[in-house]
């Protein structure tokens, strides 16, 4: 029996769990090359983006920031655009950028915790219904009815239940490996704009001593 044919067995409940499976797989292999390509080469990019900085070269890095293509070097852009305002200035900036990357990476979890959720309990009511029409099926044999009369009708409903609780084991388990990487990748986005604050702050304060040194 193919997975086709376990669909139709198991009536429109199936059907129901059985797209919910598709959503759940597009938004995982979605979500897990997204985070993936996020978290590439960060330390590679902090180097460099670090080094450009101390050189007080800030055109240099922005276009740097502009080749690297990452949510990392995004929210990093975003605040240098900012630099000629202060390091208060950048600091905002480089926080609201991290929120709206953060929200884009989390983008479709939610339909993925809804669906581990929801596919186990629509998987009971798929055997709920099923043994329903089982004993439906006695009423109409007006308790004639053997064995091998209800035991292809009570299978097929277990099908609901057994493939509704795979679908949200799996849906739940990805679910939570997406969140923590997500989490991880919050980290480093700290660590970099953290270290870029420092330096910013730092060319600002030596800035301002050198305008009071020639005043």
């Amino acid at each position: 029996m193919n997975l086709l044919e376990v669909v139709l067995k198991g009536g429109w409940v199936m059907l129901f769990i059985f797209i919910a499976s598709l959503v759940a797989i597009t938004i995982i292999v979605d979500r897990y090359l997204v985070i993936k390509k996020s978290r590439s080469n960060i330390p590679v990019f902090l180097v460099k983006i670090r080094g450009l900085l101390k050189k007080n070269d800030i055109d240099s890095a922005i276009n740097f920031c502009l080749e690297f293509k990452t949510p990392t070097a995004n929210i990093v852009k975003k605040g240098l655009k900012k630099i000629r305002f202060g390091h208060e200035r950048v600091k905002e900036a480089i926080e609201s950028a991290g929120r709206q990357e953060i929200n884009k990476l989390e983008k479709g979890l939610s339909v993925l915790a809804t669906i581990a959720g929801v596919a186990p309990l629509l998987g009971f009511l798929g055997t709920v219904t099923g043994m329903i029409s089982a004993f439906m099926k006695i009423e109409d044999l007006q308790g004639a009815a053997n064995p091998s009369d209800l035991a292809g009708g009570i299978w097929e409903a277990l099908l609901t239940t057994a493939f509704g609780l795979a679908v949200g084991i799996i849906a739940y388990s990805f679910y939570n490996y997406l969140v923590n990487a997500i989490n991880k990748f919050v980290l480093d986005i700290e660590i970099v704009s953290n270290d870029v604050v420092d330096i910013v702050e730092d060319m600002h304060n030596s800035n301002n001593k050198l305008n009071l040194e020639e005043e």
